[in-house]
């Protein structure tokens, strides 16, 4: 089951409290203090890593919190500091504060890792408190409380490509055909339920990852449809294949209500670099003419692909990776 977000309280540690305690050896009535100091308390630690695909764990384990550090004791013996907890999280996961929205950690890396809540300080105990005035002082600390804080994790998947297309516009399908990806396909709207990502191997030794997302309808981002959900997950992609049918009605209306969607969600989305691919040629009769007038009108680059018998595919795909490469060039 693939879930992208989720609510969790993470708590570190508290730290130990000193120890007030005075040395006692044979023939030395007062001897002097020797209180040791407490532990730190353990942080909580996020850490990418890119074994995990889901946040699906979070649904059920929403709380996550650290033991405190020992307490300190006699003998000048300090308490040992309470173990951190690393917890795993997907590449691609942003960390928000939960109460406040604001953005804590954007995980991009495996491996990269970020220490989300400190442990407490130990407290110090009675030796710490000597002086020359105060030769046996009853002082000691209680440990600091740890920090605590709930956060929201959100998922966005990380693709270089991302397809776009209304329900059973060919998505998935084209997803099978370029990749090693098995997604749900079936005749039928809303086949695609969750985000699916596939490698595509591009000529000797290059590949790059493509995303699909559910088909978006006209509000998806107001919540109709699946896309509301599942929009994020295009917002770090670099180039876009807006998908047609070629049996459409009117695709200069279902192309509107794309750019419209993405526009809505994040208005920087039409702004990438976009192919839009004709699918479905294969099956192309009598409404050739309303795609035929619709390519005469675009101003982005465009192609005509079947999924079914491969036609056009390699053409596509060599639009893609020099649109990848031109942008990676381009990098400073």
């Amino acid at each position: 089951m693939f879930v992208d977000s989720a609510k969790i309280f993470v708590e570190a540690g508290r730290g130990g409290s000193g120890c007030m305690s005075f040395r006692r050896e044979k023939f030395v009535p007062k001897g002097g203090p020797d209180g040791g100091d407490g532990g730190n308390g353990g942080d909580v630690i996020f850490r990418a890593d890119r074994q995990m695909r889901t946040l699906l764990d979070f649904q059920s384990h929403k709380h996550f919190r650290v033991p405190r550090g020992q307490h300190g004791l006699g003998a000048n013996k300090h308490g040992r500091s309470g173990k951190s907890l690393t917890v795993r999280l997907p590449v691609g996961t942003l960390i928000k504060d939960g109460e406040t929205g604001e953005m804590l950690a954007d995980l991009m890396q495996d491996g990269e890792e970020i220490v989300i809540v400190r442990g407490g300080r130990g407290g110090r105990g009675n030796a710490r408190f000597v002086s020359s005035t105060n030769q046996a002082p009853r002082d000691w600390e209680p440990g600091e409380l740890g920090e605590s804080r709930w956060l929201d994790l959100e998922l966005k998947l990380l693709a270089e490509v991302g397809l776009v297309g209304l329900p059973n516009a060919g998505k998935s399908t084209l997803l099978s055909r370029i990749t090693a990806a098995r997604p749900k396909i079936a005749d039928y709207p809303f086949t695609t339920l969750a985000p699916n990502l596939g490698v595509v191997e591009y000529r000797e030794h290059n590949s790059f990852v493509v995303a699909d997302i559910p088909g978006l309808i006209k509000g998806a981002h107001e919540g109709k449809g699946l896309g509301i959900d599942f929009l994020r997950h295009i917002d770090r992609t670099k180039v876009l294949v807006i998908l047609i049918e070629a049996t459409s009605e009117n695709p200069d209306a279902d192309y509107e209500t794309l750019l419209d969607e993405m526009r809505s969600h994040q208005p920087g989305l039409i702004d990438r670099p976009r192919v839009v691919a004709i699918s479905k040629i294969d099956l192309l009769s009598d409404k050739a003419i309303n795609v035929e007038k619709f390519l005469d009108r675009l101003d982005v680059p465009s192609c005509l692909i079947s999924s079914a018998t491969g036609e056009g595919l390699q053409v596509l795909l060599d639009m893609l990776w020099k649109m990848l490469s031109m942008q990676k060039n381009s990098s400073p």
